[in-house]
Formats: C-alpha cells, structure tokens, sequence
C-alpha cells in the first residue's frame, strides 16, 4: 500500500482520494498547503496510483481496513480524515465504526444513503470502458504509475469501481447523527450528490440554524460553486481556505 507522508505538526491529516484518482490527481495541488502547519499522510488505494491491485472487490469495508492498518503500522493513534467520494465513504466509514481515530472528518461528494445520489452517475460508472477515459488524466496517470501499466488492468480497474458497494444500503440516520467527531460535509453545486441529501446530512449532525442566536455548530456544509464530481476540488483556492479554517477551529 502506497503512502507518502508531508509536513509535521499537530493532529496528522490523512488524504483519501476518491475512484479512478491517485494522490496526486487528487490533492497535489492542495498539499502544499495543507502541509504547511500539520503533518499529511496520503495514501493511493487498492488498484490506484502505485499500490497494486489484489484478488478482491472493490468495497468501503475493505479499503477502511486497509486505512487502519496504514495507521497501525505508522503508529498513529488519531488522525483528522479529508475524504473525497470513494475516499469519503472511507472517511465517513471509519467515524462511525472507528471514532478512537478521528479528531475531525472533512467529508467530500459522497452520499450517506443511495437516496442521495443523480441515478446517472450510477449507470454512466456501473459501464465504464478504457475507451471512455483515453486520453483524459486518470488513463495517463494509471498508465504511469500502476504496477500492471496496461489497458487490460485498467478495465479490471473500472468494473470492479462499477461495482463498487453494489447492494449495500448505506448509513441510519441515527448513525450519521451519532458521529462523535465534528463533520465537515462538502458536495458541488453541480455534483453527483443531490443538494438537499447534503443538507439533510448537516441537519442530522445539529446544522441548518440561526448561528446568531444560537452560536455556530461544530458540523457544516460548504457548497463549492460551479463544481462538478470530477473537478470537486479544482477551486484549490476556496477548498483550501475552507478546509483548513474548519480543522484549525477549536
């Protein structure tokens, strides 16, 4: 398992990039900055960027096993998670059923429960073919870092992502209330998620209130403007400020 560490100071954070991504696709024009005041730790999951693929579908209760072990070997007692869609099923996983090791969890573009998400993203990735992403980003940079650097194991790739938790239902709303850590949940305006599944998840963590009369809760939402699922982050400058204001918070 691929992993790369940056920076040093406070709470470490660890990056969870979402399907088809790598760490550098991902967040390589955020960790700069994200490691200026605190240690990162990122990490390419099973079949992505430099960690190699293994007999096994793809699935959240997998790949939070393979987290936790990353942090067992790195002898991390508690980390604060920034999850992006596949890597934010991760992250929302590992605070409901591993809260000892989150501090804060910034959740990104994933939904909660399959009522939240756009029927077409689900048909358009449930039948991805190599043909469908040549020439884009994820096909170079699987062909340049995977350690099978051929189509046949980026198919394998994109039918496992097609399955990718088939048949699983999601998280309670009583789970998703009872997150210990405080949640930061983020979704684009033009994203996979449907708006209102992310305000029901800000509501259900205690948002969705007059701040003025009744202070600012720990739990929020930002809405990115203009933001696809693909390019979720590529406001590099606004996801930056507004991550970082919301784990450096007291």
């Amino acid at each position: 398992m691929y992993y790369e560490l940056h920076g040093s100071g406070g709470t470490p954070l660890l990056l969870l990039h979402g399907g088809l991504f790598n760490i550098d696709l991902q967040f390589g024009a955020l960790l700069p900055a994200l490691a200026e005041n605190r240690q990162v730790i990122a990490t390419d999951f099973q079949g992505h960027g430099y960690t190699n693929d293994i007999d096994r579908p793809l699935g959240t209760v997998d790949l939070a096993s393979d987290v936790v072990g990353l942090l067992r070997h790195l002898d991390v007692p508690k980390v604060d998670l920034f999850g992006f869609s596949v890597g934010g099923a991760v992250a929302l996983y590992l605070t409901i059923k591993h809260p000892e090791l989150v501090r804060k969890a910034v959740i990104s573009s994933v939904s909660f429960s399959r009522d939240g998400e756009r029927g077409a993203n689900d048909e358009v990735i449930s039948e991805m073919k190599v043909e469908m992403i040549a020439g884009t980003p994820m096909e170079s940079e699987y062909l340049a870092k995977s350690p099978h650097p051929d189509h046949e194991h980026l198919q394998a790739l994109l039918t496992k992502l097609g399955g990718y938790d088939r048949g699983v239902d999601g998280w309670s709303d009583d789970e998703i209330r009872g997150i210990a850590a405080p949640t930061l949940f983020t979704v684009g305006d033009c994203d996979a998620v449907k708006l209102e599944h992310a305000v029901r998840f800000l509501q259900l963590r205690g948002g969705d209130v007059n701040g003025d009369m009744t202070g600012v809760p720990a739990n929020q939402l930002a809405v990115f403007p203009g933001t696809t699922h693909f390019f979720g982050l590529s406001r590099t400058n606004l996801v930056q400020d507004t991550i970082t204001t919301f784990l450096d918070a007291e």
